[in-house]
């Protein structure tokens, strides 16, 4: 029934659909974005939507709920969020106390580079934003690591929809299956633009 409601939304409202569900699924961890981005790369085939602009929407939507989730984490502790994953709003929510420790953790470990390589994690990806408003990280560096990062994975996914075809759920389960090998070459893509950018910063200088 999810699938359905996520296939409908798309197919009804487009761009502004795609944008919605991401940043929807950002702030509801639980909401599969794997459905709505290779659905969204499946309905270029079949409507007018582009790759280029779904790809874009969901970045745009990606980042508004990120935006939401940094601004929560300037306004609250780690105390302060598992009392709420335990109260009633965090099981509508379906945010857990473990997932909070997991995902501050794994920030004070990694640093900010994890706002870039999170957006590829399952959970991490949507919470990953709290601990960087609690540590104040600045909102510049911030905002380009989760456009840089929502953008790739998004690009990703879209693209796996768009050539999979009518193929397009049983794609969910290779990408379901296939996530670590997926992120690894993601992780190769984002190394070697940043690698190319610098290149080319040091050739002007």
């Amino acid at each position: 029934m999810e699938t359905e409601m996520i296939t409908a939304a798309i197919e009804q409202y487009g761009y502004v659909g795609i944008a919605f569900l991401i940043a929807l699924e950002n702030v509801f961890p639980p909401i599969p974005s794997e459905v709505v981005l290779v659905f969204a790369g499946y309905s270029t085939l079949q409507t007018n939507l582009s790759l280029i602009g779904a790809t874009i929407a969901a970045t745009v939507g990606a980042y508004l709920g990120a935006l939401i989730l940094y601004a929560v984490g300037r306004c609250l502790n780690v105390d302060q969020l598992k009392r709420f994953a335990a109260s009633k709003g965090g099981r509508i929510l379906r945010i857990k106390a473990s997932d909070i420790d997991k995902t501050a953790t794994f920030f004070n470990k990694y640093g900010g580079w994890t706002i870039l390589g999170g957006r590829c994690l399952p959970v991490i990806r949507s919470l990953i934003s709290i601990p960087a408003g609690m540590t104040r990280y600045p909102l510049g560096k911030f905002s380009l690591l989760t456009l840089v990062g929502t953008l790739i994975w998004n690009f990703v996914l879209i693209n796996v929809g768009h050539y999979a075809g009518k193929a397009w759920r049983h794609m969910l389960v290779v990408v379901d299956e296939w996530l670590y090998v997926i992120l690894a070459g993601v992780i190769v893509v984002g190394v070697l633009v940043w690698g190319l950018k610098r290149w080319q910063n040091n050739r002007v200088k």
